[in-house]
């Protein structure tokens, strides 16, 4: 990209294989103050080629998601607590969907102590965590699966969805604007996303603070369709008062402050929320 140092060059290198870069981090590798690295960051930013995040910045979203081994790696931590606070609130003896995502994966990773599940999933990497323990029936959805990740997307997928009513559903979201519109960047994998959401009771959605400082194209469904939002960070005031509105448990699986994606200093109201 013109007009950048090298330095900025190989940050920018650097976020697009991890996903996110941090201040600290970068100082002491490019042994130049912090306030050295935030201008950097700034003019990445200016140049949309990366978002501010508290303490750092992440790749800028457009019209295609960061690689799966990326995607692992940004916000791993807020992901595993996301995980497990999900987790404790599924019972055992129960049914659940649970979708393609690095956060969803996370939540399946925490249920491996559960017994008598029957999970329906169209993530490859979810039955592989799953189908050994002896308690848990998998059914992995069929279909073509995507080489960079393991999801099974497509219309064979979509109709076995629909041939199950289950208890709980687990999804993730690749972005949430502030309306509280849950995006996504491929259609074929938002089509199977709206099967789940229409098959389930309860829907969960799991996703972390960074997704609220995303965009993506492809509308997955609204806030109003879900019942419970698990995330690390309490929500901004739009979001807040969205949930609080439509009567959406918001459970907040960290001690973290919330997250601005505005900066209007606008009070949210008390959704019903929960610590994790």
């Amino acid at each position: 990209m013109a007009g950048l140092s090298h330095r900025q060059t190989e940050i920018l290198n650097i976020a697009r294989a991890f996903g996110r870069v941090m201040v600290e981090d970068l100082a002491k590798r490019f042994e130049v103050s912090a306030q050295t690295i935030r201008k950097d960051l700034n003019d990445l930013c200016d140049e949309r080629s990366l978002t501010r995040i508290h303490g750092g910045a992440i790749i800028a979203s457009g019209v295609e998601n960061l690689a799966y081994e990326a995607r692992r790696f940004v916000a791993a931590e807020e992901k595993k607590a996301i995980g497990a606070a999900a987790a404790a609130r599924i019972p055992n003896g129960c049914s659940l969907f649970i979708n393609i995502g690095t956060t969803t994966e996370e939540v399946a990773s925490a249920l491996t102590s559960h017994e008598d599940l029957l999970v329906i999933t169209n993530n490859l990497n979810v039955a592989m965590l799953l189908y050994r323990h002896p308690r848990i029936e998998v059914v992995v959805a069929g279909g073509t699966v995507r080489r960079a990740d393991g999801a099974v997307v497509g219309s064979t997928a979509t109709q076995l969805i629909g041939q199950f009513k289950v208890d709980y559903a687990i999804i993730g979201a690749s972005a949430i604007d502030e309306e509280g519109a849950l995006l996504d960047f491929d259609y074929r994998e938002v089509q199977v996303a709206q099967a789940i959401i229409a098959n389930a009771r309860n829907v969960m959605l799991v996703s972390d603070a960074t997704k609220l400082r995303r965009s993506a194209p492809v509308r997955i469904a609204h806030m109003s369709q879900i019942q419970t939002f698990v995330t690390d960070s309490p929500l901004p005031a739009g979001l807040a008062n969205i949930c609080h509105s439509r009567g959406i448990e918001v459970v907040v699986a960290m001690d973290k402050p919330a997250v601005d994606i505005d900066d209007n200093g606008a009070d949210a109201a008390p959704a019903t929320l929960r610590s994790a």
